[in-house]
């Protein structure tokens, strides 16, 4: 604006403003990056006007033989076209064909053979197939409501069925799959369910996962979601109601997604009794199968059959757990309005651990979860004890945490314990009901979740709180080689085993640690974050749904922030380049009469500096009366002795900082004065946005400066603590101090 012209020429003059010829525009909006907002998805991050999403409905029967590990199932499916889209065929998941013979994911599998290698490791390392299972699915018959059948194309883990007459907007579709497969020993194939096999009693202990064929994902975003499962990246799955009946031995207890609906028929007198008592129960868990009782089923293993009968509404998924070996423990906790039931299941071979801190993890987690999203609305949460493993479905999840043959257990195993209940039952919230496509995106909810994970142990276990997903914590993976790093945004299955952990899981939760409590801070976060959750609840967001939510509902912007954690490998490198400091000069002369001229040099020079501490003193400099030509058409005067008075017996330090690892950071500095005291000062990202290379700020102070660190309490994700302390003999310690708390 010309109003302003004749301020930027006196910038110009003193030499205070240079352009920046390298400038890569970090600070550039993500508009030509993110989709185009819609009628679906709206430019808030909201759900458009016109936003649909399928739903699928489950009637299945199933039944686990506990002497072959053959899984038979039969199951009807009502599938409602809500799209706008005329549909001619449909696509279901085969995610049991992972294991099948010529699977995708073992033809692509690379491996080197190593001498000296422990057998039961060979086959996971090199791809080579030594085992005698044979897995995938049984597709029986794919049939429609009258029993006509329907032809039907497996390709590896998806399969596509033809509709007998397009299905138009608005209409439904019931058809029926009968399947069956061979449960797998876990412990062999490490993958999500299966089962585990104690060779001390002779029994077995299983856990379903994706265990029946379920409906693909079909949306605005892409159409169908038919990625072929690999592995490693997740699922994307359609929300419905689910009638199950699950027919195991009678000695067995289940727990599974959703509301036992036949408890008379399936508990004992005392069982149902206590089963009843616990739902009133909040101070503390009611043991509704006790260890003693569990052990005597180990020994007698009943020949007979039970059907247990489960519903669960609106939900995306259902798996189950049964075993004889269960102890059952339940507690009622209170969130919101509700009330939902937290239940462990675990054989003997998890206590002490489990029956002390399961169910109070569950608590802990539906409480915390509750309060920064939405109010759980499930009528369960289940925790159930499988080795090795951590595992989430709605209202249920596997666990690891396993105490020695003694009973006792470790600080770690404690820690291990507790953080992945945490996280399987947070799950729920990230993506059982925020219903993010895992398949696609990662991070959005194992970022999420670990985000919300660290925060509770941060406020509910602070004696077991580390820096796993924290900015300290991320540090070591930041450094890494970043010709061999890809971003958090990059599809999960091409990544390696420790960069989809960091990707996924610990980066983005450093990431949304460093946007609470540095960038926008605890209040303006946690209302966005919240928004974003109540507005996808039950629905399917996308990336640019929760970065323009975060946006939208807190006004900041923060795609400099997308741009730098989630699209970018950079990392936070922020080097105390180099410090002057200054004090008025305070010499009585009569400076009106002198003939005022701006020299080169006058307000940077500061020779008596080494450059290295403040050991040689402040430079001082002389504050001119401002010239009649500076003020331009302006006819009143500035106040120069005013400004002189401010400034009188002030410390002025100027500092040059250096943006040596690319990602652009706010500025968290902290001043100790030689007094002993000191001060933390905030400086926000922007000022990057000019310069994103090098910047020079001057600070006024009231008491002088013997020290000036960057990023003290370590809340930035800075991978080199060297550079961040003056006076520079000061950085040694600074980084030894860094180390040991690492």
């Amino acid at each position: 604006m010309k109003v302003f012209a004749f301020l930027s020429m006196m910038f110009l003059a003193v030499g205070a403003f240079a352009q920046n010829p390298a400038w890569k525009g970090k600070f550039e909006q993500l508009d030509q990056v993110l989709p185009t907002p819609n009628s679906y998805r709206s430019g808030s991050g909201a759900p458009g006007a016109s936003y649909w999403q399928q739903r699928a409905d489950y009637v299945i029967n199933v039944e686990v033989d506990d002497n072959t590990q053959l899984l038979t199932g039969s199951e009807t499916i009502t599938y409602h076209n809500n799209s706008p889209e005329t549909m001619t065929y449909l696509w279901m998941q085969l995610d049991q064909n992972l294991l099948a013979e010529n699977n995708l994911s073992a033809q692509s599998k690379t491996g080197a053979i190593r001498d000296s290698v422990p057998a039961a490791f060979f086959q996971m390392m090199t791809g080579v197939n030594v085992s005698n299972y044979k897995g995938g699915y049984n597709i029986k018959s794919v049939k429609d409501a009258t029993g006509k059948a329907l032809p039907f194309t497996i390709n590896y883990t998806m399969m596509r069925v033809e509709l007998p007459a397009p299905l138009k907007t608005g209409e439904k579709f019931v058809f029926s799959v009968d399947w069956s497969y061979t449960e797998y020993n876990r412990q062999e194939f490490h993958q999500r369910g299966g089962y585990e096999f104690f060779t001390e009693d002779g029994n077995y202990l299983y856990t379903f996962a994706q265990w029946f064929p379920r409906m693909c994902v079909f949306d605005d975003y892409e159409g169908w979601q038919n990625k072929q499962f690999l592995g490693q990246s997740e699922f994307a799955l359609v929300f419905g109601n689910y009638r199950v009946r699950i027919t195991v031995p009678s000695d067995h207890i289940v727990g599974a997604t959703g509301s036992i609906q036949n408890p008379k028929e399936v508990l004992s007198k005392e069982q149902l009794e206590r089963y009843e008592r616990a739902k009133k129960t909040f101070d503390k868990p009611v043991v509704i199968v006790t260890q003693d009782e569990a052990t005597a089923k180990e020994k007698t293993k009943s020949t007979k059959k039970s059907t247990w009968e489960f519903y669960a509404e609106n939900v995306r998924d259902f798996a189950f757990a049964s075993s004889r070996k269960f102890i059952w423990d339940a507690q009622a906790v209170k969130v919101g309005d509700k009330t939902p039931l937290a239940m462990s299941l675990y054989p003997k071979e998890g206590n002490p651990l489990w029956e002390k801190e399961s169910t109070k993890a569950i608590k802990n987690a539906l409480e915390l979860y509750s309060e920064r999203t939405l109010v759980y609305p499930y009528p369960v949460a289940y925790s159930v004890h499988a080795a090795n493993q951590g595992m989430e479905y709605p209202m249920i999840c596997f666990n690891y945490g396993r105490p020695g043959k003694d009973g006792k257990y470790s600080q770690q195993t404690l820690i291990g314990l507790v953080g992945v209940v945490v996280h399987e039952v947070g799950h729920n919230f990230f993506p059982m009901i925020v219903n993010s496509d895992e398949r696609q995106w990662t991070w959005m909810d194992e970022g999420l979740n670990t985000f919300l994970e660290k925060e509770t142990f941060r406020v509910r276990y602070p004696e077991l709180f580390d820096t796993h997903g924290t900015p300290k914590g991320i540090i070591p993976f930041m450094k890494g080689d970043k010709t061999q790093m890809r971003p958090i945004m990059a599809q999960g299955d091409n990544m390696r085993g420790q960069e989809f952990g960091a990707n996924g899981y610990t980066k983005p939760s450093a990431a949304l640690t460093v946007l609470r409590e540095t960038v926008m801070g605890p209040e303006l976060f946690d209302k966005a974050f919240k928004e974003y959750a109540q507005r996808w609840a039950f629905k399917h967001p996308k990336p640019a749904d929760f970065f323009r939510t975060m946006e939208d509902a807190s006004g900041v912007d923060l795609d400099w922030f997308w741009r730098g954690w989630f699209y970018g490998t950079e990392n936070v490198d922020v080097a105390v380049d180099e410090v002057k400091w200054f004090k008025l000069k305070t010499e009585k002369t009569d400076l009106e009469k002198k003939n005022v001229q701006v020299k080169k040099g006058d307000l940077g020079a500061n020779k008596s500096n080494n450059g290295t501490d403040f050991t040689n003193g402040p430079e001082e400099f002389t504050l001119l009366n401002t010239p009649e030509q500076m003020y331009g058409e302006f006819r009143g005067k500035v106040d120069d002795n005013a400004i002189r008075q401010k400034l009188e017996g002030k410390n002025l330090y100027q500092i040059k900082f250096k943006n040596v690892g690319g990602l652009i950071s706010p500025l968290v500095i902290e001043w100790t004065f030689k007094d002993g005291s000191k001060e933390i000062e905030r400086i926000p990202a922007e000022i990057w946005r000019i310069n994103e290379n090098e910047v020079t700020k001057t600070f006024v102070k009231e008491k002088e400066v013997v020290n000036i660190a960057l990023d003290p309490n370590f809340e930035l994700a800075d991978v080199d603590m060297k550079n961040n302390v003056f006076p520079k003999k000061a950085a040694e310690s600074k980084f030894d101090q860094f180390k040991k708390s690492n």
